[in-house]
């Protein structure tokens, strides 16, 4: 579940759809079904957000795995790498095992 406040709500809903590079509001969403992360947890570290639709799809696992496999080009940067979609964190613990994936996978279950 995204925790959010006011005012991320309303800085999205009046900003609309965020550039690249932008700041982005603060979030907290499952890594697991008992551990959350936030985005402030991240503060000083540049943050990919790879947003997908779907753990089992052949495209997005096509993608996620991408990703695992250039990891190591984003942390040179010092850069932190989350996956989001809307799959509850048992899947995600699933799609992660099975896929080798080395950067957390975030539940955005119940999507605002």
């Amino acid at each position: 579940m995204v925790q959010s406040s006011a005012s991320d709500v309303f800085l999205i809903q009046s900003v609309g759809i965020l550039p690249a590079g932008a700041v982005a509001p603060n979030f907290t969403l499952h890594v697991t079904p008992d551990q959350t992360l936030a985005l402030s947890d991240l503060l000083g570290h540049p943050v990919i957000l790879a947003f997908y639709p779907a753990d089992w799809s052949p495209v997005c696992g096509d993608q996620i795995a991408l990703y695992n496999e250039i990891l190591p080009e984003f942390r040179k940067f010092g850069a932190e790498l989350l996956g989001v979609s809307v799959d509850g964190a048992w899947c995600h613990d699933a799609f992660a095992q099975n896929r080798h994936l080395h950067f957390p996978l975030l539940a955005d279950f119940e999507p605002k």
